[in-house]
């Protein structure tokens, strides 16, 4: 990867970078949550903040908590531009990544030749790949907020999202993505949420 010749975007790329990432917050909701009908329904920027929380809860283990973070924050960040792509979209994950690949050249073209540039297309790219220890655990931490999320909803709303839970079954990489799956699904079980019993 070329060193970048700026330190930091001019004052004009990053309101421009900023005006696109704003689609996160707003108007991209997750395509999961819609699809089932669920009432106001979390948006792609509600789903990373939790992830990078959950980073922040890792810290005196052997990952790299402020990492974890910036790997959070960035996962879906090209999905601003692509959307929020899942498998009832009818899209491969070769056409997927694709199509993400290109939102994030565009984010990069934004950024202009700098470090942030650079950083945003590594991060993300680890995220992919999915082969450090820390994408490893982002990875399972999007599984983790989706599961916590989908048994909120289920307990707020009275929604049914069965589907959500099947469909992380067996795919933890690490042992924290493991146990706190077993909590959430433990307190499910039991109709409790956010550590009290569901009325």
């Amino acid at each position: 990867m070329a060193t970048s010749n700026n330190a930091i975007p001019s004052p004009q790329q990053a309101i421009n970078f900023l005006n696109i990432i704003e689609k996160l917050k707003v108007t991209t909701p997750r395509t999961g949550w819609v699809k089932r009908g669920v009432k106001n329904p979390e948006s792609i920027a509600d789903h990373m903040y939790r992830m990078g929380v959950m980073s922040l809860l890792v810290q005196g283990t052997s990952y790299d908590y402020a990492h974890c973070m910036k790997l959070a924050i960035v996962h879906d960040i090209a999905e601003s531009i692509a959307g929020d792509i899942t498998p009832v979209c009818g899209i491969t994950d070769d056409e997927k990544y694709k199509m993400e690949s290109a939102a994030l050249a565009e984010l990069k073209k934004t950024l202009g030749d700098c470090m942030a540039a650079d950083d945003l297309e590594a991060l993300w790219l680890e995220y992919e790949q999915g082969e450090t220890n820390e994408a490893q655990l982002v990875k399972d931490f999007d599984k983790i907020e989706m599961i916590l999320q989908a048994s909120e909803y289920e307990s707020a709303q009275g929604s049914e999202l069965q589907e959500f839970f099947d469909s992380t079954a067996g795919k933890w990489r690490t042992e924290i993505g493991q146990s706190w799956a077993e909590e959430i699904c433990k307190r499910r079980r039991e109709g409790m949420v956010n550590g009290a019993p569901v009325s």
